[in-house]
């Protein structure tokens, strides 16, 4: 109870003497009577804890139901302890809610009861309007809509259907309203298009769904930017007044085409029978609707338009054009004046129409006389209209004369043209002029004056000169004037461009001819100018809440007419709601210009020429400015470009969002967080943020946008591909568009379950085997750490029906050989992949044996073996619809192994196949089969070839014999060896003793040969091999022996030395060495063939 009265009564029963205790939970919650914003629950009370319940309690999760998921109080039902019912009110249309319920009494709160089935509401139109409307001029014709879309949980239904319905219409009327509908919910902006120039505008905007629309927004008002006029003025009128002016005349330009304020017309003026550019003749104010042209061509038709112009520019001209011919008057002279043909006594002159009529030409006048100081007397001749010659005769020989002619219209006789002419047979062309001069005090910017000195006129006298000019370095000649009177000696050459060099010549024409070029004369550059051509300004942007980025393109270089000196930037602010009340006396205000009606311009100047963009600061927020741009040089300013208008206040964010960090929550989820970008990079509120993402270097094919209103600091991107690396970028916006992003951060989703393979493709299928591949996932999820193969027969075979599971560990390789099939059965094939856990199946079914159209099977093989090789023979079979294209060689073990491909792609032309039994298992016995195959597939197998065992057989190098008989001649070699080397020891041996023997005193007096025993040196030398030279010295030796028998010399051995110790005999020394010492003397001469005769007879 209050002051102001009791409130509500809250009440619980007790029973008296029993203590109160925890209630119990609710049971069976039931829902009924779902509403857009509102369900009904049904529910049996719990234990009550010995005392009356005082408030039931509802609690639900919203939106994203789950076993972790958090539960919120939504509703509480006091006071009502014997309520079985309740009606939760309040509740969000077309959401996911799940219940739960818990009763109170005085000692506390129950546990919760347990959840209800999870249930959405039903669908309801949009409660609120999207909000922060703003609208902004976008062009002449057009306005730039914004607002804050609607966040999800305001939609209210289905967000496929949600979308925005935009109203406009003219401010002030409530006829010709527009509307249009945009489907994206996460839209933003719009921009309204085709309205009317230099208008203002009302336009609302309201949120739709399926179920209805929305309330709508609070109105906003823009106004479409001022625009030239689209019609020019009504009512135009022109009257000759002389015969070198015209008066105009004009009206008003309708309202609904002035398209801004008018600041003045433009008479826009041409001869129409030529082709030279308009003129212009500008009428300031808006007030003045005449004007007087003057200096004008006589007796010109002229056609006149006037258009009208606002600070954007030149309006459309008025249609159709006025046809107005200026008044006649007396005729300029004739041109063109010629005289083709000079007798002594006769000549005939030629001559063409005046080039300014001026009128209707009625007669020609001709006078001519001798050009002498005494010669008053003169010929005149009145000749028609139509004459263009003349010819006078009874003229003096070499005698000079003089030929005026004029012409006569309506308002008298003109401007004679004067002509002198030589009454000589000796003419000839005329001389070149001198070279050209250029003083550089006649150079100016678009003209230079030239100066000549004539040359010989060849008795002819000159009748005009051609001027001719080219623009440097590499330009052709072109005419300038080819009527230069005969007189002159300079002349003035205009319509040059600034700042261009050019070069100059000149020619004279007599009636013989033209004469030579004069050289040319030397270069003459022109002088600056002001810039002809403004920058085209690309555009104008908002840079922060203060200044503008202006970007634009620097006129040609041609048009700058000198040296770039830099670029005027001129700004100011524009006051729409002062131009508006303006324009109402406008009409009646002599004195009223666009000078009255806004600021007049700020001026900044930026004197680096290589500029192409500008950000021009120090802005009021909030305000509308006008921009303009031009260039300047030496000689001053161009003109300016055409305004563009531009809103300061609103800018996009100049930074990204901070501290952009990815959490991998699921295999499909990624949670995203970031901060918002430094407050003085913000350039307002921020609105909300862009989440762009992509999966890993395929940016261009898999970028989606997810949008992100404030509060949100963070986003969780769903329904991505498992174990895939994405880039995230994150950008914040505000009413004035989009910042810059961050820069791209890497996160990777978890592991998953991968797709099913991509493919099953079955080859080499026989009558008991297939050779299986597959394809990888398509998408992996995760690193595939094998596949599960499961295949079994569709139907029992023999009353079994197997399953058969292989385990492939990695994801290499991705193909099997299945062996152990039956004929003719049809097998189903199931794999799939396996990353932390398997994913879907790939299934497939096949037929064992061979298909319709398939090879029969060849003849039953026989082998011939050699060696390790074996030897396959068959003949050909039945190839089938289709010839064959190979065989195949089978093979298994004999007991009853499986049979298996062992050689493929034999040539279709072979009947025999030769195989290394390296190929095979030794000491296993194999079965042989041969199939044929075509482009039906592999045909029927061939009968088995008999056995045959893969047991190598030994070469005979190592069988024991050969072994044996190796050992045998080894030992003989080393017998033979030994021998050898005794052999060579008792060599050495007996040469020993020779030396002894030769070396005794009693020895030298007996023997009287001059022979020389061999040396030690000499003796190695035999016995390495030299038997060349022993078989020499044996020779020797006989000779010797013989010639000495010959002559009755007799020798016998000389005494052996006889040591005590040491026994010799002749015996010994025959036999050791009887196969080295053939001849009868038992000493060895180095040279026997040398003895002197002295010492034969000695001898």
């Amino acid at each position: 109870m209050t002051s102001k009265g009791q409130g509500q009564l809250s009440s619980s029963t007790i029973s008296s003497g029993v203590p109160p205790e925890m209630p119990g939970p609710p049971t069976n919650i039931a829902i009924s009577n779902i509403g857009p914003r509102s369900v009904a629950l049904q529910f049996k009370p719990g234990y009550d804890g010995k005392t009356s319940i005082s408030r039931w309690q509802v609690e639900a999760q919203i939106g994203i139901i789950g076993e972790n998921e958090e539960w919120v109080m939504v509703h509480q039902l006091p006071n009502e302890p014997d309520a079985r019912s309740l009606e939760v009110l309040e509740l969000n249309p077309y959401t996911s809610y799940r219940f739960r319920m818990r009763q109170v009494n005085i000692v506390g709160t129950s546990p919760p009861s347990q959840p209800s089935r999870k249930i959405q509401t039903l669908q309801a139109p949009p409660d609120i309007s999207p909000y922060n409307v703003t609208l902004r001029t976008a062009s002449e014709t057009s306005l730039w809509l914004r607002w804050v879309p609607l966040p999800e949980w305001e939609y209210n239904g289905d967000q496929e259907l949600v979308g925005y319905r935009v109203q406009y219409s003219r401010a002030a009327s409530k006829e010709g309203v527009l509307s249009h509908v945009i489907s994206d919910r996460l839209e933003r902006e719009f921009t309204i298009e085709d309205l009317e120039e230099w208008t203002e505008y009302e336009v609302r905007v309201q949120a739709i769904n399926g179920m209805g629309s929305g309330p709508w927004s609070q109105p906003v008002q823009g106004r479409t930017r001022e625009s030239v006029p689209s019609c020019g003025p009504t009512n135009v009128s022109a009257f000759a007044t002389t015969s070198s002016s015209i008066l105009v005349r004009w009206g008003e330009v309708p309202q609904a085409d002035r398209n801004g304020l008018i600041l003045g017309y433009k008479v826009v003026y041409k001869d129409k029978g030529s082709d030279s550019v308009p003129q212009y003749w500008v009428v300031e104010g808006n007030t003045s609707h005449s004007v007087q042209l003057s200096g004008l061509g006589k007796y010109v038709l002229y056609e006149i338009q006037v258009l009208a112009f606002t600070r954007i520019g030149d309006g459309r001209s008025s249609r159709p054009s006025i046809l107005e011919r200026t008044l006649d008057d007396v005729p300029g002279p004739p041109v063109g004046i010629l005289f083709p043909e000079v007798r002594t006594g006769s000549v005939r002159l030629i001559w063409q129409p005046p080039a300014q009529p001026n009128g209707i030409i009625l007669a020609y006048q001709i006078t001519h006389r001798r050009n002498t100081s005494n010669s008053n007397a003169a010929t005149v001749d009145v000749l028609s209209p139509s004459a263009r010659q003349y010819t006078a005769s009874g003229l003096k020989p070499e005698s000079v004369y003089v030929f005026r002619l004029t012409a006569q219209t309506r308002k008298g006789w003109g401007e004679a043209a004067e002509a002198l002419v030589v009454t000589t047979e000796k003419r000839a062309r005329p001389q070149p002029a001198s070279r050209p001069t250029v003083p550089q005090e006649d150079v100016q910017a678009r003209s230079v004056m030239l100066s000549w000195e004539p040359g010989s006129d060849g008795l002819s006298p000159v009748r005009y000169y051609t001027v001719q000019y080219r623009e440097l370095p590499d330009s052709n000649w072109t005419v300038h004037s080819a009527s230069v009177n005969h007189e002159a000696s300079s002349y003035i050459v205009d319509s040059l461009k600034p700042f261009t060099s050019y070069q100059f010549r000149v020619k004279a024409t007599n009636d013989i001819g033209d004469s030579e070029y004069s050289q040319e004369s030397e270069a003459v550059t022109t002088l600056q100018d002001a810039p002809d051509k403004a920058p085209t300004i690309l555009s104008v942007t908002p840079h922060t809440t203060t200044s503008v980025l202006v970007r634009w393109e620097p006129p040609a270089e041609k048009q700058i007419n000198g040296v770039l000196l830099g670029f005027r930037v001129r700004y100011r602010e524009l006051q729409y709601d002062h131009l508006r009340s303006f324009t109402i006396r406008t009409i009646n205000s002599p004195a009223s210009n666009w000078a009255e009606l806004t600021a007049p311009y700020s001026v900044r100047n930026l004197s680096e020429s290589s500029l192409t963009q500008y950000e021009l600061d120090n802005l009021s927020k909030h305000k509308r400015y006008e921009i303009r741009l031009s260039v300047y040089n030496a000689m001053g300013e161009g003109p300016t470009s055409t305004p563009q208008e531009v809103f300061v206040g609103e800018a996009v964010p100049t930074a990204p969002p901070q501290s952009v960090t990815i959490q991998s929550s699921t295999a499909t989820q990624l949670d995203v967080t970031w901060s918002p970008p430094p407050l003085d990079s913000q350039n307002g509120d921020i609105q909300g943020y862009k989440i762009y993402f992509w999966e890993f270097q395929l940016q261009n094919e898999t970028e989606r946008l997810r949008t992100m209103f404030l509060p949100e600091l963070g986003v969780k991107i769903k329904n991505l591909t498992g174990y895939t690396t994405y880039m995230i970028s994150v950008a914040a916006f505000n009413a004035a568009g989009d910042g810059p992003r961050s820069p791209p951060t890497r996160g990777r989703t978890q592991q998953a379950a991968p797709s099913r393979p991509s493919f099953l493709h079955f080859s080499e299928l026989t009558t008991t085997s297939v050779n299986m591949s597959w394809g990888e996932p398509g998408q992996a999820n995760g690193i595939i750490e094998g596949y599960r193969l499961v295949y079994e027969p569709c139907t029992p075979v023999d009353g079994v029906s197997k399953i058969v599971t292989v385990d492939v560990k990695g994801s290499t390789p991705l193909w099997m050989k299945i062996k152990d099939l039956a004929d003719g059965v049809t097998y189903n094939f199931r794999i799939r992949a396996k990353t932390l856990t398997y994913g879907p199946e790939m299934e497939a079914n096949i037929t064992t044996g061979p298909g319709e159209g398939a090879p029969g099977p060849p003849g039953e093989p026989f082998i011939s073996r050699y060696g390790t090789a074996l030897t396959l023979h068959w003949t050909s079979g039945d190839p089938g619809r289709a010839p064959i294209t190979c065989y195949v060689i089978e093979a298994r073990p004999s007991d009853e192994g499986l049979w298996d491909i062992l050689i493929k792609d034999i040539p279709k032309e072979v009947t025999s196949y030769t195989l290394n039994l390296d190929m095979l298992r030794e000491g296993v016995t194999y079965d042989f089969r041969v199939i044929g195959v075509n482009d039906y597939g592999y045909g029927s197998p061939s009968a088995p070839s008999p056995s045959i065992s893969a047991q190598k057989v030994s070469p005979f190098y190592e069988e024991w014999w050969f072994l044996v008989v190796i050992a045998l001649v080894g030992l003989i070699f080393i017998l033979l060896l030994v021998f050898i080397l005794i052999i060579r020891g008792q060599s050495k041996k007996y040469t020993k003793k020779a030396d002894s023997v030769s070396s005794y005193p009693h020895l030298g007096s007996h023997s009287n040969s001059t022979s020389l025993p061999l040396s030690h040196g000499e003796m190695v030398r035999l016995d390495e091999g030299r038997f060349p030279a022993l078989e020499l010295n044996n020779r020797r030796l006989s000779v010797k022996n013989s010639f000495c028998r010959k002559n009755g010399i007799y020798t016998r051995s000389p005494p052996r030395p006889s040591p005590g110790s040491l026994h010799y005999s002749d015996e010994d020394v025959s036999t050791k060495y009887n196969d080295l010492i053939p001849a009868e003397n038992s000493s060895l001469t180095e040279k026997p063939s040398e003895i002197s005769d002295s010492q034969v007879q000695l001898l």
